[in-house]
C-alpha cells in the first residue's frame, strides 16, 4: 500500500474533485458515515459524547458525524469553534446548518469568543474534530489548552483523520500534552506516515482507514517515497518451487556466527536460514560450537574456524550464494580486525548484523567498505551505536534515510513497524509482528531468514521485504500458540516455513 504525504493526500482529493466531479460536501459525507458507522459499532447510543469541530475541514467532518450520530440514536454535544466569528470554511457552514435543519434539538455551541469547556470525564467519549491533517502550526492559546483539558480528563477519544496537534507527516518538535492523545485514529483514505514512529504511538492509538473513494487513477499513477508491505505485495513476489529441483536450485549459504556463551545465536540463526528454504547451509564458527552446533541444527554443515572460542577470520573458500556475519561473534579485537579485513576484500553485498555491527561501531571507518547493497539490521541501540544517539524513532529514521543513501546500503531498522530504508529513498514499513517477538534471538532467526532469500536469488531489496514481513508472520503464528508472554526466537523460526505457505496462499 502507498503511503502518501499530506501534499500528495491533497493532490489526489482535488483529482477526485476536478476529474471525477464528486464535490467536496460528498467526501465530507462519506468520512461522517465511516466515522458514525465506527463509534456505533463500538459503543452504544447510551454513552455521553461530546464532539467538538475546529472551523475547517475536519471541522465539518465532525459536524456531519454529529448528525449520523444522533441519526443512530446518540445525543451528542456539539461544539463548533468559530472564533471572531468569521472563520468556518465554506464546507464547515454548511455541515452546521445541515446539522440544524436536521436535528433542531440537538446540543448545540457555536463558540465565538471565550469558551468554558464542559465538564469531561473518563466515562465520556470524545469526538476530536478540531484540526485534521490542514494543521499548519502548532496549537496554541485556548486550543492548546482545550486540548490538555481533554488529556486530564482520559476521555475515550476518536479522532477524525489526525489527533489534534499531530501532522501528518513528520512531527520533529511535537508535545505530548499539546496533542491529543487518541483512543482510536480514523484516517481518510490512508494511514499517515506519522503512525508508524514509535514516539506517536500513545497519541494516535489504534488507527483505521475510512475509505471515501478517492481516484484510484490517482492513486496509482502518483509515485510514493513510503509504502506499508501487506500480504498481497509479499504473495506476488515469493517464487513456487518447480516439480523437477534439487537443492542446488536454492543456493548455498555461510553464516559466521556464534562465540563461547553465544552459540545459541549462531543456531537460532541457521534455523532461520534452514526454515527459509536456502538449498545449504554453512555455519562457520569457532571450534567451542562444533557440538553444538552439529545437535541443535544437523541440517547446517559445520565449519571450522581457527579460533577456539572467538572467530578469528572471516574467509570464505568459495563463491556461496549469500552470505551472513554477526550474530553472537562478539566484539574481541581479533573478531573487529577479521571483520574489517573481510569488508576490505568482498565486492558482493552481505547481511549484517547484531555483533557485527556492534564491531563496526567501534571503527566507524568500516562503513566505507561495506559493499554496496549489503544489508544492516540494526535495533534502536545497534543503530545509535553505528550512526550517533537519535533522540527519537522519527530522528532515527530519518538518519537512516540519510545513511541508506549516503552508503548506498539497505537498512533494516527494526521495531513494531520494522523500516527496509533502501539507498534510492525509498522506505517500506512492514505491517506484520506482534508483541511475543519482543524476545531475544528474534534478530537472529531473522537475519538467518534473509540469508535464505537472498541464497536463493532475490535481490537484496526484494529479500529484505520478503524476509521481514515472513518473520512478522511467523510470530504471529508463534504468539497466537503461546500467547504473547511464552513466544521464543525458537517458537519463530520453527513457524516460518507455516508462514511462508499462509503467505503464498
Amino acid at each position: 500500500m502507498k503511503l502518501f504525504t499530506n501534499e500528495q493526500i491533497r493532490t489526489i482529493e482535488r483529482s477526485t474533485i476536478e476529474t471525477e466531479g464528486v464535490l467536496p460536501a460528498e467526501i465530507i459525507e462519506r468520512v461522517a458515515e465511516g466515522v458514525a458507522d465506527e463509534i456505533a459499532s463500538r459503543w452504544r447510543p447510551s454513552k455521553p459524547t461530546i464532539v467538538f469541530a475546529g472551523p475547517g475541514n475536519n471541522g465539518a467532518d465532525a459536524l456531519a458525524s454529529a448528525r449520523l450520530l444522533y441519526e443512530r440514536g446518540f445525543r451528542p454535544s456539539v461544539y463548533l469553534f468559530n472564533i471572531g466569528g468569521d472563520k468556518l470554511s465554506v464546507e464547515c457552514i454548511a455541515a452546521r446548518d445541515r446539522l440544524l435543519q436536521s436535528t433542531p434539538d440537538i446540543d448545540f455551541i457555536e463558540v465565538t469568543s471565550r469558551f468554558t469547556p464542559p465538564e469531561i470525564s473518563q466515562s465520556h467519549l470524545v469526538v476530536d474534530g478540531l484540526f485534521g491533517a490542514g494543521l499548519r502550526e502548532e496549537l496554541r492559546g485556548g486550543f492548546m489548552s482545550l486540548v490538555q483539558y481533554i488529556n486530564e480528563e482520559h476521555p475515550t477519544v476518536v479522532s477524525i483523520d489526525l489527533p489534534s496537534g499531530m501532522f501528518g507527516d513528520w512531527n520533529p518538535r511535537i508535545v505530548n500534552r499539546n496533542t491529543i492523545h487518541a483512543t482510536l485514529t480514523l484516517a481518510i483514505q490512508f494511514p499517515r506516515l506519522c503512525f508508524f514512529m514509535e514516539d506517536n504511538a500513545e497519541l494516535v492509538g489504534e488507527w483505521k482507514t475510512i475509505d471515501v473513494g478517492l481516484s484510484q487513477q490517482a492513486i496509482s499513477s502518483l509515485p510514493a517515497e513510503f509504502c506499508l508491505v501487506e500480504k498481497r505485495d509479499i504473495h506476488r513476489r515469493l517464487r513456487c518451487r518447480k516439480e523437477f529441483c534439487s537443492k542446488a536450485d536454492f543456493g548455498s549459504a555461510i553464516l559466521y556466527a556464534g562465540s563461547y556463551g553465544m552459540m545459541g545465536a549462531a543456531q537460532l540463526a541457521a534455523r532461520g536460514a534452514l526454515r527459509g528454504g536456502v538449498g545449504k547451509l554453512t555455519v562457520c564458527a569457532p571450534k567451542c560450537g562444533y557440538q553444538i552446533l552439529q545437535t541443535a541444527v544437523p541440517e547446517a554443515l559445520y565449519r571450522n574456524n581457527r579460533g577456539d572460542m572467538i572467530l578469528t577470520e572471516i574467509h570464505p573458500e568459495r563463491d556461496f550464494s549469500a552470505i551472513a556475519i554477526g550474530p553472537g561473534i562478539g566484539t574481541n579485537e581479533i573478531t573487529v580486525k577479521a571483520l574489517e579485513d573481510f569488508l576490505s576484500a568482498i565486492d558482493k553485498p552481505v547481511v549484517l548484523d547484531a555483533d557485527a555491527l556492534n564491531c563496526i561501531a567501534l571503527r566507524p571507518a568500516m562503513l566505507n567498505t561495506i559493499p554496496i547493497l549489503s544489508v544492516l539490521t540494526p535495533h534502536a541501540g545497534e543503530f545509535d551505536r553505528m550512526f550517533g544517539p537519535q533522540p527519537s524513532s522519527e530522528a532515527r529514521l530519518r538518519k537512516a534515510i540519510e545513511m541508506a543513501k549516503f552508503y548506498n546500503i539497505i537498512i533494516i531498522l527494526k521495531g513494531r513497524y520494522t523500516a527496509i530504508v533502501r539507498p534510492d529513498g525509498k522506505i517500506y514499513f512492514n505491517s506484520s509482528g506482534c508483541p511475543g517477538m519482543a524476545t531475544a534471538g528474534s534478530g537472529d532467526v531473522l537475519t538467518g531468514l534473509l540469508t535464505a532469500m537472498m541464497a536463493q536469488g532475490y535481490p537484496a531489496e526484494i529479500a529484505s521485504i520478503i524476509a521481514v514481513y515472513i518473520h512478522g508472520v511467523a510470530g504471529e503464528m508463534a504468539q497466537a500458540k503461546q500467547g504473547e508472554y511464552g513466544v521464543t526466537a525458537g517458537d519463530i523460526a520453527d513457524n516460518i516455513g507455516p508462514a511462508i505457505l499462509e503467505t503464498m496462499k
